[in-house]
């Protein structure tokens, strides 16, 4: 009897993904990066909000049309390997697996062991095997079932919003709120034309992880419909949850102290409440960011597991197995054990840096992908059609096209460099591609000898 993944999602667990894989460490830790980019002045960085957000959400409707028509797994990998062709579509699935997902997979351990050890008092020598055993831990987890994971999904999203609640209540009720705002834009002698990039960047970080619960199309119920909502829907209560609680924090401590904390809502709870409420917050923090990390352990693995199956990377018999409980654990763990070598760098920022850099290169592709789809497929059924477009879908192209030259050109030498590494080994995946498939069309030409 032959196995198929399960259809077993609905709504409320795509929905929970999109939230949970969005909201994870970002905006918990970004704004520092952002508040010391513009030299403490908080303007640049509440307008950056704003833009990441709108950009976001311009690139969630315009990536939606083309989740709805074609839900299969695989997410992104696949809408590129109908557009553009089988290629360029394992392509993407090789930088998805060899670059963004265990990047980010590995950045958010960092920080979940990083916040732990500050939490307990831990010595600073734990914080790479903590980051180690935590992805370990979640892997395992993940091989239980996609019912599992997704409830650990649900528990996690609404337990990481509690404290989130809090800091935006009692941030406005309880802080003075008379720290600026929107003004200096930036600090004197910073221009914001030279820093919005980077900015960006960093923003972007903390909204990013939407298009990955395309990956599990396949195993929802009734993707067409639902899987539009989940992004566009999850997306909307992101950006208001970012705007509103950049502001709490601002009300309570001003952008040039924020930049000193590594864990601003930390610092906020404990000006608020005392140590004690910054423990509090700190815990709720590490809800978050485990709950992030197992929405990218939940939907990584099966763009993996579709490079197995279709048979695109060396490997592919065991990468594309399912195990008893019918979710692909060797994929998951093949995944696991790549994030915990990128683990061992122990650095968040050069991590997210990366991982951002390779997959808006091919969120362009995307974008792209929708206009061309439109003129190939013209009779294609859509269950969802980006509105307004062409214009949506083209602001999507021109701030994607930003934010890969900024990172490649303009972002300063170090991150040119971690940029042209993620190239390489980007196209690494086309000689591996070439070998999978010499192998595969060997195998099928032993078979048909066999037969004949």
């Amino acid at each position: 009897m032959s196995q198929k993944l399960q259809k077993n999602l609905g709504l409320a667990a795509a929905l929970s993904t999109v939230i949970g894989m969005v909201i994870g460490g970002g905006v918990f830790f970004k704004p520092q990066a952002v508040y010391t980019l513009t030299g403490g002045a908080p303007g640049l960085g509440m307008i950056a909000w704003v833009v990441a957000g709108i950009l976001t959400i311009t690139a969630g409707l315009t990536a939606a049309e083309v989740s709805a028509a074609i839900p299969k797994t695989g997410g992104m990998m696949v809408y590129i390997e109908e557009i553009y062709g089988k290629k360029l579509g394992a392509l993407t699935g090789w930088m998805q697996c060899a670059l963004f997902f265990p990047a980010t997979i590995a950045a958010l351990a960092v920080m979940f062991s990083e916040q732990t050890i500050s939490l307990l008092g831990l010595s600073s020598g734990l914080l790479i095997p903590l980051a180690i055993a935590t992805i370990l831990l979640i892997a395992i987890l993940n091989t239980l079932g996609s019912k599992t994971s997704g409830a650990i999904q649900t528990v996690s999203t609404i337990g990481k919003l509690v404290p989130l609640a809090i800091i935006i209540i009692c941030g406005f009720f309880m802080g003075e709120g008379n720290n600026p705002i929107v003004t200096p834009i930036t600090a004197e002698g910073i221009s914001p034309m030279a820093v919005i990039g980077q900015v960006l960047i960093a923003i972007l970080f903390a909204y990013d992880g939407w298009i990955n619960v395309g990956a599990l199309a396949g195993e929802m119920k009734n993707p067409g419909k639902d899987l539009p909502k989940a992004i566009v829907g999850g997306l909307a209560a992101v950006m208001a949850v970012y705007l509103i609680i950049n502001v709490a924090y601002l009300w309570v401590l001003p952008a040039d102290q924020l930049a000193t904390f590594s864990n601003p809502a930390a610092a906020v709870a404990t000006a608020l409440f005392g140590p004690v409420g910054g423990k509090i917050v700190t815990g709720g923090i590490l809800i978050s960011v485990f709950g992030c990390a197992n929405g990218y352990l939940l939907t990584g693995p099966r763009v993996l597991y579709t490079l197995g199956t279709q048979k695109s990377i060396p490997g592919y018999k065991t990468i594309g197995a399912l195990n008893k409980n019918n979710v692909p654990a060797n994929a998951t763990l093949v995944m696991a054990v790549v994030g915990c070598l990128y683990a061992m760098s122990g650095q968040f920022n050069l991590l997210t840096d990366l991982s951002m850099f390779a997959i808006w290169s091919f969120y362009v592709l995307t974008f792209i992908g929708v206009i061309i789809l439109r003129k190939k497929q013209p009779d294609l059924h859509r269950p969802y059609r980006v509105p307004m477009y062409p214009v949506i879908p083209c602001i999507a192209i021109a701030g994607g096209l930003f934010v890969v030259l900024n990172q490649l050109l303009f972002a300063g030498m170090t991150n040119t460099l971690i940029s042209l590494g993620g190239v390489l080994v980007t196209l690494i995946g086309i000689p591996l591609y070439n070998v999978a498939q010499k192998q595969a069309a060997k195998e099928e030409s032993t078979k048909e000898e066999k037969i004949a």
